[in-house]
């Protein structure tokens, strides 16, 4: 399947075969398609292309090396196989980071012509079989032989954030407003639209949604295709940050209800996904105690902080890979990719340090997001009013997971469950400058005031596991107190 028009090829091919001379970035070949040196060459153009600020480097098949003249190729990249592997696939498994890479077979000219669009190394060099490779003026060339170029390309990862990386590149204004919901961003920020396209384009090019390329022709940065494309899929390698809500029969992932993939950016998007989310979640007749009405099975709040979460706090370098929220019958989880970069389980102490500053800015910004630090808060506060089992916050994998789950009695929790509420609880209270309690413990889980002993319980217990610690030892059992594990040094 072509990932271009033949229109769209054309154009492509006819712009490199422009170029004065092959750049760094891009490669002609005729008929010379040996998979090894294909691999290298993805290696090469994507570590190159992060040098020269370029999006996407390419491969060009049936072209002319030295003349840049449109000659054919019979190279068919879809009907070459490794063994039992497709060539796509056995690239796949070789190269690492995974990139998006594209085959597109059509004709220029009334020739057949390859192209292999490969996006640019975000993060770390890209690597064929463990080794990078880089373009050195028209040669490949292994990146550790390089010293110069490796420490160049070294820089350019430190210092250029993922949202400054462009998304498409040298469009026009018309492309620019065809591809982005720049109406979305002035009602988000209760603005006015401007009159006329230049005040339109100046204003997303202030805010760095956009860049000037030369006059009149744009680049659409990560920042602003992330936030406000009207098709993430319409920008190579965004397509898969789109979010998956995913409702399963059940609690097993074996059998799904419906799968819905998010289309648009997550800022023109965000009212819809979460349309989407609460309108899948089941309901609840009681949650909780004397909470007698039909309510969502986990409250609205805490869905909302949880998904904007996941959406700002994810590692955008993982390719092939977004947000993803799964409904089953008594358990919600939000799972972003990326490891996080706190402990989960100082998700309420410690202020979130974010992977993406300037995303997170226009999110909190446009009022989809709160003040730095306060969304698992909010989370645990929703969670403990509505007397729900404490939520999990877990690495899996290279992931970071929270889990919701819909109302159980206190009696059917077990001793993991109750030690995780008690510690989240003397964690919400510290850091609200408040004290745990018994008193506070039996509002927690909803025990009557008459069976202190029972809060007393549950107390001992977290205080045996470890998660808790008294804050007098000395003080009488009516006046005791409790704080986190981890809050010893400073109540000391």
């Amino acid at each position: 399947m072509p990932h271009m028009t033949d229109a769209q090829l054309a154009d492509l091919v006819h712009g490199l075969c422009a170029l004065p001379r092959e750049p760094e970035w891009a490669e002609f070949k005729q008929n010379q398609a040996n998979p090894d040196e294909i691999g290298e060459y993805l290696s090469a153009l994507a570590n190159a292309a992060a040098l020269a600020g370029r999006q996407t480097g390419y491969l060009v098949w049936g072209v002319e090396d030295g003349t840049h003249r449109v000659v054919g190729t019979t190279f068919d990249p879809f009907a070459t196989r490794i063994g039992n592997e497709h060539l796509e696939g056995w690239l796949n498994r070789l190269i690492e980071p995974r990139l998006n890479f594209t085959f597109t077979l059509g004709e220029v000219d009334g020739c057949k012509v390859v192209v292999l669009e490969i996006p640019r190394a975000i993060a770390h060099p890209v690597r064929f079989k463990g080794e990078a490779f880089i373009r050195v003026g028209s040669y490949k060339k292994k990146l550790k032989d390089q010293p110069e170029k490796e420490r160049d390309l070294w820089r350019v990862f430190d210092h250029t954030p993922f949202e400054q990386h462009i998304a498409a590149e040298d469009v026009g204004d018309d492309d620019v407003l065809r591809l982005l919901d720049y109406p979305a961003y002035f009602d988000l920020l209760a603005l006015s639209l401007p009159e006329g396209r230049a005040g339109i384009l100046k204003a997303l090019a202030d805010e760095r949604l956009i860049t000037s390329n030369s006059p009149r022709r744009w680049n659409i940065t990560n920042l602003g295709a992330v936030l406000f494309a009207k098709k993430l899929a319409d920008f190579s390698g965004l397509g898969r940050k789109a979010v998956r809500v995913i409702h399963y029969k059940g609690n097993s992932r074996v059998e799904t209800i419906k799968e819905q993939v998010g289309t648009k950016g997550y800022a023109n998007g965000f009212e819809g996904l979460i349309g989407s989310v609460n309108g899948l979640v089941p309901s609840n007749e009681v949650i909780g105690a004397a909470l007698r009405k039909t309510v969502p099975m986990y409250p609205e709040l805490a869905v909302r902080e949880l998904v904007v979460n996941a959406l700002i706090h994810q590692d955008l370098t993982v390719t092939g890979a977004g947000p993803t929220v799964e409904i089953f019958d008594s358990r919600l989880e939000v799972t972003n990719p990326g490891a996080p970069l706190v402990a989960p389980d100082r998700f309420l102490d410690t202020p979130p340090r974010s992977r993406n500053e300037q995303f997170a800015a226009m999110m909190r910004r446009f009022g989809i997001c709160e003040e730095r630090g306060s969304g698992v808060d909010k989370v645990v506060s929703e969670i403990e009013y509505y007397q729900l089992p404490a939520p999990v916050f877990e690495i899996a994998g290279e992931n970071t997971r929270v889990v919701l789950f819909a109302h159980r009695p206190l009696t059917q929790m077990d001793k993991e469950d109750r030690v995780r509420a008690c510690y989240q609880h003397a964690c919400l209270k510290y850091v609200n400058r408040e004290a745990m309690t018994n008193s506070t413990v039996r509002q927690r889980f909803g025990i009557e005031d008459r069976n202190i002993a029972q809060a007393s319980r549950l107390i001992r217990e977290a205080v045996e596991a470890g998660a808790i610690l008294p804050y007098d030892d000395t003080a009488a059992p009516k006046q005791m107190r409790y704080i986190p594990r981890w809050a010893r040094d400073t109540a000391t």
